[in-house]
């Protein structure tokens, strides 16, 4: 008993399964999302640079026509600049990084490293995304309670409120930098009869070097233009003084108060602080990223 032979069907040609209408739907729907996504791109571009450069050609102005580094912040409608505030916001936001980076750091060492899935360190990241998304006037409010109700208004209490929002970002940026690290490189430096506390110190944080300076660096950004929590903590100061258990003058409180007057002094000094601050957030988010471009190069 013989088989009846096999008979394939011959594959259809590429022209035979081509559908013409299907094809062209796809098209046109690709060119609309391709379009509108070019759309909302060069409409956000249109307001940015709309901003800079208005932003840099009334701060230009007073930076050139006003003795902004050289002179305190003047009475209405007189000459001086904005020495007091740029003296006053760097020791706010170094005392600040100084007080939230250490503990953020730690935490985030902790949770990457130490915590293992126990309920402390899921309580400590829960807390941590609330306090990360946690608007920075409340913050303020809460030093405000703390520190200055019932005493006074100092430069560290708003070197503490700054520190709060530093903590939240440096943890996460030092969790998920840490847990980029290879485990071999663990378990290398574990056959080596290395301890824990030196395998931290000494392995995984310096692998993970540059992306801690880049979530540093990015605190520092964040913290260099926050105005509600200094509003509540160290408030302003006319005069020039580094004394931190008194009110402090800073830029964002400054842009603040001189942009709401109807002073054109005022306003030109508040223009020349804001242009600061936002070349000083600029460079150190460029930094940032040149930091952490070197790292993924490697």
């Amino acid at each position: 008993m013989t088989s009846a032979p096999v008979t394939t069907k011959p594959d259809q040609s590429f022209d035979a399964r081509y559908d013409k209408r299907l094809y062209s739907k796809r098209r046109l729907i690709n060119k609309l999302g391709l379009g509108f996504a070019l759309s909302a791109m060069g409409f956000g571009l249109f307001w940015l640079m709309w901003i800079l450069i208005t932003l840099v050609t009334e701060g230009i102005q007073g930076l050139v026509t006003m003795p902004v580094f050289v002179a305190d912040t003047p009475p209405p409608m007189s000459e001086g600049g904005l020495r007091n505030a740029i003296v006053g916001s760097i020791m706010l936001a170094f005392s600040g990084l100084a007080i939230g980076a250490p503990i953020g750091m730690m935490a985030g060492i902790y949770l990457a490293e130490f915590s293992h899935g126990s309920m402390l360190g899921k309580v400590t990241r829960f807390l941590n995304d609330i306090l990360l998304s946690a608007p920075s006037i409340v913050i303020g409010l809460f030093v405000y309670a703390l520190m200055v109700k019932g005493q006074s208004f100092s430069g560290w209490a708003g070197a503490v409120a700054l520190a709060l929002i530093v903590v939240p970002v440096v943890v996460r940026t030092t969790e998920n930098m840490l847990n980029l690290v290879p485990n071999t490189l663990r378990e290398a430096a574990y056959a080596l009869g290395t301890p824990k506390w030196k395998l931290v110190s000494t392995v995984t944080l310096k692998a993970a070097k540059a992306g801690l300076t880049t979530g540093v660096l990015l605190a520092f950004a964040r913290i260099t233009g926050e105005t509600a929590p200094l509003l509540f903590t160290a408030l302003n100061n006319q005069y020039f003084s580094t004394d931190m258990t008194g009110p402090m003058a800073n830029l964002p409180n400054t842009i603040y108060q001189f942009a709401m007057s109807p002073y054109d002094n005022w306003h030109a000094l508040a223009w020349s602080a804001a242009l600061l601050i936002t070349g000083t957030v600029l460079t150190l988010n460029i930094v940032a990223r040149l930091i952490g471009g070197k790292d993924h190069s490697r």
